[in-house]
């Protein structure tokens, strides 16, 4: 016998954005769906201090890291205290809907050929544009790829049910046993792409990903790192070429290797130097040169595991 509203952990990661953490507790304390748990790990903050979330919520599960274990890490430790047969990571910068959990669990009730699912997710400031209604296949070569419906006004056009290509990391939901079957995300990415490595991770035991229209998100987007700051830049392509090590074989590995080496690093380097943008360029190389440093590291394709 299937419980009617299964446990839902819902955990987000909070680093030094206490009133956005606030005002996204304000929100999750509104849903409708019963039984949940939420759990806020701050992620080493070194300016505010995490215990005022718990003096105005208390009810709330607070994890503290001694240190900033970036986007997977943060999230890692919270799933590994969860109860929940569900969990949802879902952004601190994030407002969602009364009734916006309940869709995500009866999709994954219903559906067992579904590993996560993504709900729609709609910009905070302009809360009738998209900014997610799925995502098109990664492609191997160049380890990108877009988000569906993007800047699109929502018509509806994105109303049903369908399976999609990756989940969203600003919101995905994550049964605690497929965990438990492909492991934890790699934490050894820090910040971005570790969704898209999950993602493949579980296709790659065989399950679907599932978005799911009928429950919505407004995301503040780009509230922690800035839109082009050296910290995205650098984490942002060092992870795409980690993603490719990861993910792509044989001789598609090959050509994604000469599709970086020479159209990729050149235009990108070039691209930085005519804008005069020298930090970015800065960052752009320091991700190239980890690589470099970490050639033959086997931990690159190491994944942890929920025991």
């Amino acid at each position: 016998m299937h419980d009617i509203s299964p446990l839902v952990s819902i955990i987000t990661v909070n680093y030094d954005q206490p009133d956005a953490t606030l005002a996204f507790l304000d929100s999750i304390k509104k849903i409708t769906y019963p039984s949940r748990e939420i759990i806020v790990v701050d992620n080493g903050s070194p300016t505010s201090d995490p215990r005022l979330l718990k003096e105005k919520h208390p009810d709330i599960i607070l994890v503290e890291s001694k240190i900033n274990l970036g986007f997977a890490g943060g999230n890692n430790l919270g799933i590994k205290i969860a109860k929940g047969s569900y969990f949802l990571l879902i952004n601190n910068d994030t407002v969602v809907e009364p009734g916006f959990l309940e869709p995500l669990v009866n999709r994954l009730k219903s559906d067992p050929s579904v590993g996560v699912v993504s709900p729609k997710i709609r910009y905070f400031n302009q809360p009738g544009v998209i900014q997610y209604a799925g995502f098109t296949r990664i492609n191997p070569l160049t380890a990108r790829n877009r988000a569906i419906g993007f800047q699109e006004i929502d018509k509806g056009q994105f109303d049903l049910d369908s399976y999609t290509e990756c989940a969203y990391g600003a919101a995905m939901m994550i049964p605690a046993q497929m965990v438990k079957k492909v492991g934890l995300m790699a934490d050894i990415f820090f910040l971005y792409y570790e969704e898209m490595d999950w993602m493949q991770r579980i296709k790659n035991a065989g399950f679907k990903i599932g978005y799911v229209p009928a429950s919505v998100i407004y995301h503040k987007d780009s509230l922690t790192t800035g839109s082009m700051s050296p910290l995205k830049i650098y984490y942002l392509n060092r992870n795409r070429i980690l993603y490719i090590r990861r993910n792509v074989h044989g001789f598609m590995f090959l050509l994604a290797c000469l599709y970086q080496l020479f159209i990729a690093i050149p235009k990108n380097s070039m691209g930085f130097i005519i804008r005069g943008q020298f930090r970015l360029l800065k960052a752009y190389m320091s991700a190239l040169g980890w690589h470099l440093r970490n050639a033959g590291n086997k931990e690159l394709h190491e994944s942890p595991i929920l025991s």
